[in-house]
């Protein structure tokens, strides 16, 4: 990821882009789907890897490798969960930092702003001012012509309210495939098993 804010940084000689956030907002709606490895650091170091399905609107998972934990979206809320303590979080989607990504009709002009723009990609900075204890959440897209409106997601970075830093690359992208047999459910740990 640090690579890629890189990347976008360096564009100084480049030529001012007529509206980086507008192509940004056209390049998510036009992401019906998206699957890809992610590889998530988290503020304390920890590296964990997994699988991420996208099918917008409001669906979402993240489905890791070894670590215990699922998050995913079912189109209304999402949903995080610690199978190794049985505990289980709940959120509208629209209320949380991924909301922009999984909106039907991405309006960033009200939580976004483009932190930078180039040749390479955009960077932007989301964050809901009616609700920061959500966190801020900065997106890198890099250009890339075979991606939904020549933009590629290629990760973010959470910072959530109390000042923690979590980083999330993606990498193997396959974008607009038909995701309609994925899980965006899950087994809820605090039921009692029956036989």
């Amino acid at each position: 990821m640090k690579t890629v804010f890189l990347l976008l940084s360096l564009g100084l000689a480049t030529p001012a882009l007529a509206d980086p956030l507008t192509d940004v907002a056209a390049s998510l709606k036009a992401t019906t789907s998206l699957s890809a490895d992610f590889t998530q650091t988290g503020a304390d170091g920890k590296i964990l890897t997994g699988k991420m399905y996208l099918a917008r609107p409001g669906k979402i998972r993240f489905q890791y490798d070894t670590a215990k934990l699922l998050i995913v979206g079912n189109g209304r809320t999402l949903t995080f969960v610690d199978y190794k303590v049985k505990q289980v979080s709940q959120w509208p989607v629209k209320s949380t930092p991924l909301g922009i990504l999984l909106s039907s009709e991405p309006d960033l002009s009200r939580v976004a702003r483009v932190i930078a723009a180039d040749r390479n990609g955009v960077l932007v900075e989301a964050r809901d001012p009616k609700r920061p204890e959500f966190g801020t959440l900065e997106i890198a897209f890099a250009r890339t012509a075979t991606a939904p409106g020549g933009l590629a997601l290629a990760g973010w970075a959470a910072r959530d309210a109390q000042g923690g830093r979590t980083e999330t690359r993606l990498s193997g992208a396959s974008y607009n495939a038909d995701l309609s047999k994925a899980d965006f459910g899950f087994k809820d740990p605090r039921r009692a098993v029956t036989r």
